[in-house]
């Protein structure tokens, strides 16, 4: 996977999507800043999220999947918002957690260049077995949450691995 920085500064911008911006895609966000912190790689990157829907826009992440970051030493404080189009010009990796969104993306695309920047999240999960969708837990109960989170960072764990070797 090549990665040219399309951001400012030549950081790395890296966009996480959902349906609702309210559950997935900001935890994703969270516990990549995170990682990134931890690291000290904060300034090598932008990292935000975003819904394919505009239901949410401007809410907190859903209060369950705050409470799960929080057991991790993650807050999610990022506000929902709706991906556009302008989205594809300031990140280089637009993140799709499941098919529909991910088809959603593509043909938002203006062309191939955008295209090849929208990836399944879980493409990054060595766990996946080929099952790419991060399961939306919104109307399961808690542990849809915690196993989201333990998908999610393992596949942020690989992504930043696969970015910091590049």
């Amino acid at each position: 996977m090549n990665i040219k920085s399309n951001s400012e500064g030549n950081r790395t911008g890296i966009l996480f999507i959902c349906l609702g911006n309210i559950c997935r895609s900001p935890l994703a966000e969270g516990v990549l800043q995170h990682k990134l912190s931890e690291r000290g790689l904060q300034d090598q990157y932008i990292v935000d999220s975003a819904g394919t829907g505009d239901w949410h826009v401007g809410d907190l992440a859903d209060p369950r999947m705050r409470a799960t970051a929080l057991r991790y030493g993650i807050d999610l404080k990022s506000r929902a918002r709706q991906v556009s189009e302008i989205d594809f010009k300031n990140f280089d990796m637009l993140l799709a957690m499941d098919r529909n969104n991910y088809m959603h993306l593509i043909d938002m695309a203006q062309g191939e260049s955008e295209r090849e920047r929208v990836h399944m999240m879980r493409t990054f999960d060595p766990d996946a077995n080929k099952d790419f969708d991060v399961p939306d837990p919104y109307f399961g109960g808690d542990k849809g949450f915690e196993d989201v989170y333990h998908m999610l960072n393992r596949s942020c764990e690989m992504l930043l691995t696969m970015l910091e070797n590049k």
